[in-house]
C-alpha cells in the first residue's frame, strides 16, 4: 500500500538540512497560502524491515534486537513473532499499532502485547487502548523478557514469542471501523545487557515529588516528528507546533541518570488559520489533548489528557521520579518504567473530534519541558545494548554507561546541547528550519493531492 511521507521533520533527512536551510531559505520565494492539510501519516523508520505476521508459533519471523520492523495485524486474529534469546540479556519489544486514518475506533479498542516462552508461559503482558476520545492514533504497548534474580519463568536461553492481538472491547467497533480492519504495526526490539557487578535491588523511596512551575519563556517553533524514529530532539525549553486534529507529534528528550522530566502541553483557543472547515465553534471534546511520556524502549511511563471547549487548555504530567536503574524493582509505574537514561519521548495528540466541533485548524500546541535533578554516573553494563547507546554513551570498552547521547552525529549532539540551553545557535537554526519546513510542507501537500494514498 502506498504511504504518504510523514511530517515535515521526517522529510528533511535529519537536522543537517537545517544548516543549509539557514543559508538558502531567505532566497526562496514565499509560499502561497494553504488550506488545512490532511493528517500526516505515521513515519516508520527509514531502514524499517518488513516482518510478516504469523498466525501461530509455526513460521513466526525472527526479530533481531536493534532493528525496526513493519507488519500488519489483521482484525480478530493474533500475530506471532520469534525471539532467540540468551540467558543473560533482558529483551524489550515495543509494538506501536496505527489504526486506519479516518476510522472511529471504540473507546476500549487497542492492542494486547505479550511475550511467551516455548511452553506458552507468560513472561509479560500489557495493553494499550485508544481512549475516550475515540480518535484514531498510534498506540504503543511493550513486552519484555526480564532477567531478574529469584524469578522462575523466562530465565533460560531459548526461543520466545511476541504475541500481538486486538483488544476485546466487548462493545464492537465504532462508526467507520470494523474489527476486521487491519492495523499497521511497528516493532522495536531492544536488548539490555547485564550489569558488570550486582547492584542493589531495593527501590529508591525518597524523591522530590513537588510540582515545579511550568517552564517559562517565549515558545520557539519546533515541529514534532510523525513517529518514534522521526521524533524531534528538544531539551529544556518552550516549544510550539501547529497541529491539525487527528495528528500525533513526537518529541525526543535526552534524560540523564538522576534527572527528572517535567512536561506540560497547551492547546491554544482558536485556530491558526481562517480556513476552519465546517466546525460549529461550540461544544466540548473529551480528551481533546493528550500528552504521553515513553521511556527509551517506548514503554509508557505516564499520560495526561484534557477536554477542550474552544478556549486554551493544558495537560501537565504528574511529577515522576528521577531516572535510576533500581526503579525497575518498583511494583508500579511510573517509577518502574523510569529505569534507563537515554532519549525519552513526549507524544502529543490532538483529537480528530476537535475538527468536528471547532474546525480543521491547525491549532497551536505549546510544549513546556523542564529537567530537574543532578546528572549522575550510570551503571556499569557488561557488554553493549542493541541498538548501541540507547541507554547511555558507549565507553568503547564493551561497557555501557555514563551520560546520555544523541549518537555519533555531531550536528545532533550540538542541537541537543543547544536545546537544553536554548541558546542563540538554536534560534538561528530554528529560524531557517521553520521557513524551510513550511516550504517542504507546501510541496508535500501538493504532491499528496496529485498522488492520493489508500
Amino acid at each position: 500500500m502506498a504511504r504518504r511521507r510523514g511530517r515535515t521533520g521526517r522529510a528533511m533527512a535529519g537536522l543537517r538540512a537545517v544548516v543549509m536551510g539557514v543559508l538558502l531559505c531567505w532566497a526562496l520565494p514565499a509560499p502561497a497560502a494553504l488550506a488545512a492539510p490532511d493528517v500526516p501519516s505515521y513515519a516508520f523508520a527509514d531502514d524499517v524491515r518488513e516482518a510478516r505476521a504469523a498466525t501461530g508459533a509455526s513460521g513466526a519471523v525472527h526479530l533481531r534486537a536493534g532493528a525496526t520492523y513493519r507488519s500488519t495485524l489483521e482484525g480478530g486474529g493474533k500475530a506471532y513473532y520469534r525471539l532467540d534469546l540468551d540467558e543473560a540479556s533482558t529483551m524489550y519489544v515495543a509494538v506501536t499499532a496505527i489504526p486506519r486514518p479516518g476510522s472511529t475506533p471504540a473507546v476500549g479498542d487497542g492492542i494486547n502485547v505479550s511475550v511467551q516462552d516455548a511452553n506458552s508461559g507468560s513472561c509479560s503482558y500489557e495493553s494499550a487502548t485508544i481512549g475516550a476520545a475515540r480518535s484514531p492514533q498510534p498506540v504503543t504497548a511493550w513486552g519484555a523478557r526480564e532477567i531478574r534474580p529469584g524469578k522462575g519463568l523466562c530465565q533460560k536461553a531459548g526461543t520466545y514469542y511476541v504475541v500481538v492481538e486486538r483488544s476485546d472491547t466487548g462493545t464492537g467497533a465504532g462508526a467507520g471501523e470494523t474489527v476486521d480492519d487491519p492495523w499497521e504495526l511497528e516493532l522495536a526490539p531492544v536488548t539490555e545487557p547485564p550489569l558488570a557487578r550486582t547492584g542493589t535491588t531495593s527501590t529508591p523511596e525518597a524523591w522530590d515529588s513537588a510540582t515545579p512551575a511550568p517552564q517559562a519563556g517565549e515558545p520557539v517553533a519546533r515541529p514534532g516528528g510523525a513517529g518514534f524514529t522521526a521524533a524531534t530532539t528538544v531539551g529544556q525549553g518552550v516549544w510550539s507546533d501547529e497541529v491539525v486534529p487527528g495528528e500525533t507529534v513526537f518529541y525526543r528528550v535526552p534524560v540523564d541518570w538522576g534527572q527528572q522530566l517535567y512536561a506540560e502541553a497547551e492547546l491554544a483557543g482558536g485556530t491558526t488559520s481562517s480556513a476552519t472547515g465546517a466546525g460549529t465553534g461550540t461544544g466540548y471534546v473529551v480528551d481533546a489533548l493528550e500528552l504521553t511520556l515513553y521511556n527509551p524502549v517506548r514503554a509508557k511511563v505516564v499520560a495526561r489528557g484534557t477536554g477542550y471547549g474552544g478556549t486554551q487548555k493544558s495537560a501537565s504530567l504528574d511529577p515522576v521520579p528521577p531516572v535510576r536503574y533500581a526503579n525497575r524493582y518498583a511494583p508500579t509505574d511510573p517509577q518502574n518504567s523510569l529505569r534507563f537514561a537515554g532519549s525519552h519521548y513526549l507524544v502529543v495528540h490532538v483529537s480528530a473530534q476537535v475538527a468536528e466541533q471547532f474546525g480543521d485548524g491547525p491549532y497551536e500546541v505549546t510544549l513546556r519541558v523542564r529537567l530537574g535533578g543532578t546528572p549522575e554516573s550510570g551503571p556499569e553494563y557488561l557488554g553493549r545494548a542493541e541498538p548501541s547507546g540507547i541507554f547511555g554513551a558507549d565507553t568503547g570498552s564493551g561497557e555501557v554507561g555514563g551520560s546520555v547521547t544523541t549518537g555519533d552525529d555531531p550536528v545532533m549532539r550540538a542541537v541537543a546541547v543547544a536545546g537544553i540551553g536554548t541558546g542563540t545557535v538554536l534560534l538561528l537554526f530554528l529560524g531557517g528550519w521553520t521557513l524551510t519546513a513550511r516550504r517542504r510542507t507546501s510541496a508535500q501537500i501538493r504532491a499528496s493531492a496529485q498522488n492520493p494514498t489508500a
